[in-house]
């Protein structure tokens, strides 16, 4: 039987924006969901079949206990997940714009205080693979705990997952971001990064295929790029990226939130099935359809989908 996947960084509460279309500076209504991307991932393998562990730092308050029952709820092991009477558990504003994309603006608490004792008991080299995320990168302890719990996985052998979750209001400028990222670029297996997060580290206006290039010239073996409602792109080593994209799936969206977990997730279930040998088009077209029912239902976790109603989803179609 496989290892668990088993994620680091935040687990938070969602405070999300009912009517901010022209801004979060317009909202006057929040409706408070469990969330965090790396928690979100873990919930949707969970659902796919895959089992799975989250190891991160929450506060002694009702906000994690309300985390504790919803990610429990779907069999995650929480047994490495820390609570801390130091700080609150941690908060996250997401509303969408006009154009249906997700935003999101970060109070870091609990979360930043996940640190090396937390990734030195954490028995990654038994894990399947791992996955992390940026947000942990943006401040110390968190940090210097997630490049410890990369190194590890490098050296045991298990695949490391990255989600490149750019929150630019956490970082002083994106060359700071870059030299955060790049021990964990150089040892990713899987990176994983929207076309908003390219423009931040790569430069406005960069191209998507120029993007998939960067990506992939970090030394990851697979690469995806996404672009929301437009479509995806992605590579394996050792091929070219032209041909690579992927449109989306049309699908009348309430709420981003949670898409692209639920798109990670997928992409790495079928990695898992394919012992990480390859990346199909398949592959990444299950994906788009996670993602695209992730935001017809009000998420981020409640909207993850199963995989039989992925499956029932694309043959619909």
């Amino acid at each position: 039987m496989a290892g668990q996947v088993l994620s680091f960084g935040e687990m938070l509460i969602d405070l999300i924006a009912t009517n901010a279309a022209n801004g979060l500076e317009d909202a006057t209504a929040f409706v408070a969901r469990p969330g965090g991307a790396p928690a979100n991932v873990v919930v949707a393998l969970a659902r796919l079949g895959v089992p799975s562990a989250f190891c991160g730092v929450v506060g002694d308050d009702p906000f994690a206990a309300k985390l504790r029952r919803a990610l429990s709820a779907d069999g995650v092991d929480l047994s490495r997940l820390r609570s801390t009477n130091e700080a609150d558990t941690t908060l996250a504003f997401a509303w969408k714009d006009a154009r249906g994309d997700g935003h999101f603006r970060l109070l870091r608490m609990a979360d930043r205080l996940l640190d090396l004792n937390d990734i030195e008991t954490a028995r990654i080299e038994e894990a399947e693979a791992i996955v992390v995320g940026s947000v942990a990168l943006a401040a110390d302890p968190s940090r210097r705990a997630v490049t410890r719990a990369v190194e590890i996985a490098a050296e045991s052998g298990v695949p490391v997952c990255f989600d490149v979750n750019m929150r630019p209001t956490l970082w002083p400028d994106a060359a700071a971001a870059r030299e955060a990222c790049a021990p964990i670029f150089e040892r990713a297996t899987l990176l994983k990064l929207s076309l908003d997060d390219a423009e931040f580290l790569f430069g406005e206006g960069i191209e998507p295929d120029k993007a998939l290039l960067l990506a992939s010239a970090s030394g990851a073996r697979f690469a995806v790029l996404t672009d929301g409602a437009r479509g995806a792109w992605f590579s394996s080593a050792g091929t070219d990226v032209d041909g690579s994209f992927v449109p989306s799936l049309a699908v009348d969206a309430i709420e981003p939130t949670g898409a692209g977990d639920s798109f990670n997730a997928a992409i790495i279930s079928c990695l898992i099935a394919r012992q990480w040998t390859e990346l199909r088009r398949n592959d990444i077209k299950f994906a788009a359809a996670a993602g695209a029912l992730t935001t017809t239902r009000r998420g981020a976790i409640e909207a993850l989908p199963t995989r039989a109603e992925i499956e029932a989803f694309l043959a619909a179609r």
